[in-house]
C-alpha cells in the first residue's frame, strides 16, 4: 500500500515550512545539486532535476530502476542464462606452485630464509673459533 506522499515530503526549509512542491522550488534544489556536483548553476542535469523531485516529495532517494533489483534476491540480481544450472569445473593446478601447493614466490623467500640463518652459523661459527683460537694464543 502506497502511503501518502504529502506525509512523507520535505516539511520544512531553514526551519520554515515549504507547504506544497513547486516546479519552482524542484528547480532551486536541482540547481542547488548541481553545485554541489561541480556543475554550474546553468548545467542543471536531467537526475539533478529527478533527485531534487524525490528530495522534496519524500520519494525513495533509489531510483525506481535500482529498486526493482534491490527487491529481488540476491540470487537473481544477476543471472546471464536464465534458467541454466551450470556445472562444475575441475580444479587446476598452478603452475607457479610446488608439489606442497606453495608458489615460486614463496618457496623462494623460504629458501633465501633458510640461506641467511645458513650464512648467520657460519659467520657464528668462524667468530667462535677465533675467539678460541685467540684464547689458547694467550
Amino acid at each position: 500500500m502506497k502511503t501518502d506522499p504529502l506525509k512523507e515530503g520535505s516539511l520544512t526549509q531553514n526551519g520554515a515550512g515549504i507547504g506544497t512542491v513547486t516546479q519552482e522550488m524542484v528547480r532551486a534544489r536541482a540547481v542547488e545539486l548541481a553545485v554541489i556536483n561541480g556543475h554550474s548553476a546553468d548545467d542543471v542535469s536531467v537526475i539533478d532535476l529527478e533527485q531534487a523531485q524525490r528530495e522534496l516529495t519524500g520519494e525513495s532517494d533509489v531510483d525506481p530502476k535500482d529498486a526493482i533489483l534491490e527487491a529481488a534476491p540476491e540470487s537473481e540480481r544477476w543471472d546471464p542464462l536464465p534458467g541454466s544450472t551450470g556445472h562444475k569445473v575441475e580444479a587446476t593446478s598452478n603452475e607457479d606452485e610446488d608439489g606442497e601447493g606453495r608458489i615460486d614466490s614463496a618457496r623462494l623467500a623460504e629458501e633465501g630464509v633458510a640461506e641467511a640463518e645458513h650464512d648467520q652459523m657460519v659467520q657464528a661459527s668462524k667468530v667462535q673459533q677465533e675467539e678460541d683460537e685467540r684464547e689458547k694464543g694467550q
